[in-house]
């Protein structure tokens, strides 16, 4: 098995809270795992067939620091994820129909068509509804953002704190240095996780950075820096609740490494050419976070092969039901790229949807029959 690639001496975390979590809760955290993996070759599988719209982003061998990371988040804190994030979303109360829906750009998907992948996002109330905020596609930018937003949580004196994922190359943008230097000053409840998995696109961390571990950056911003190995979901359990307790007692910003490896491409068209032979390989034979977790649940709890495929069974369930809830679904009305632009439209049919309103807009009597004018509203 591989060993967990350690920095610079950082602030211990001595207590391990995943000691404290049920046996059920550690099998919770198997069931979003799995359900993140196998959902997303769903989606592969969906993509060549050609069913979805855009492009694809997988997380394979990276399930464990988004699943890890956001269940130490309580149900009141915000959450921000970027395209390799889909298992903190799912922890967060993302389903699977909305995903698939997503993907394929179906009429009653979140975004009813206007957006693809998780782009999307459910902000909600305190202590109410899910609470992740939809990415915006210029990596590192959703850190000024989360800034505000956690900004907001002390101004307020809420008991709220926001997560917000970057990768490694995103530490490279000025969105990010603005955003988190900003946050500091202000003790801002903000945790950082650091995605660090070798890759900014096609360029090696080397290439990118002068520093090894991105944890480093948090001396220079005066935060705590922590760092874990992100394909162990206990540890990176672990030192993400003890940044979010960090950010929750008023201490401000925490930064948090997870060390981790992207085993597939940017999206599922890039061919991985810049990659060394055998390196994937290796991380999936030695390192997968699935796998090792398996094997954990094995020897200190005694789960058996019939609990695990019985949480198998019911992950393929959903995933199947979810599949055909979506290919039911229809293509969104091309008149709906009109509504909700910048505020939800008024339970009242819009304008362009009521004929009798189009002929009063024309000033002239409502034609005997709507086949005399353009299905968009407009004269022929």
């Amino acid at each position: 098995m591989a060993k967990a690639r350690t920095g610079r001496d950082t602030p211990a975390v001595t207590a391990r809270p995943s000691d404290a979590l049920s046996r059920e809760r550690k099998l919770e955290l198997y069931y979003w795992m799995k359900l993140t993996r196998q959902l997303e070759e769903r989606l592969v599988n969906l993509y060549r067939q050609t069913k979805v719209v855009g492009g694809l982003f997988r997380s394979l061998g990276q399930e464990a620091d988004a699943v890890g990371s956001c269940f130490a988040l309580e149900q009141r804190d915000v959450m921000s994820p970027l395209i390799r994030n889909l298992g903190a979303m799912l922890v967060k109360g993302a389903t699977p129909v909305e995903v698939v829906k997503q993907y394929m750009a179906k009429a009653d998907s979140p975004t009813r068509g206007r957006e693809l992948n998780i782009h999307f996002g459910d902000i909600g109330e305190a202590g109410v509804t899910r609470g992740f905020l939809g990415q915006i596609s210029p990596l590192g930018d959703m850190v000024p953002v989360m800034t505000g937003v956690t900004m907001s949580f002390k101004m307020r004196g809420e008991d709220r704190v926001g997560l917000v994922y970057v990768g490694d190359g995103a530490t490279s943008t000025g969105a990010f240095h603005e955003g988190i230097n900003f946050a500091a000053v202000q003790k801002c409840p903000l945790v950082v996780i650091v995605e660090n998995n070798g890759y900014a696109y096609s360029t090696p961390t080397h290439k990118q950075s002068a520093v090894k571990f991105f944890v480093d950056k948090a001396i220079g911003y005066g935060v705590l820096g922590l760092q874990a190995d992100g394909n162990d979901v206990l540890a990176t359990y672990d030192v993400t609740k003890a940044a979010v307790d960090h950010a929750r007692a008023g201490h401000g910003v925490a930064l948090v490494e997870l060390l981790t490896y992207r085993r597939k491409g940017h999206a599922e068209h890039d061919s991985q050419s810049y990659v060394p032979a055998g390196e994937i390989e290796r991380w999936a034979t030695e390192n997968d976070p699935i796998d090792r977790y398996v094997l954990v649940l094995r020897s200190t709890l005694g789960v058996t092969d019939a609990e695990i495929a019985a949480i198998d069974a019911r992950i393929m369930r959903e995933i199947d039901e979810a599949t055909d809830l979506a290919e039911l679904s229809g293509t969104p009305d091309a008149r709906e790229a009109l509504m909700g632009v910048y505020a939800e439209p008024p339970a009242e049919q819009p304008l362009w949807f009521r004929r009798d309103a189009v002929a009063d807009a024309y000033g002239q009597e409502r034609p005997e029959s709507w086949g005399t004018w353009n299905a968009d509203g407009a004269k022929p």
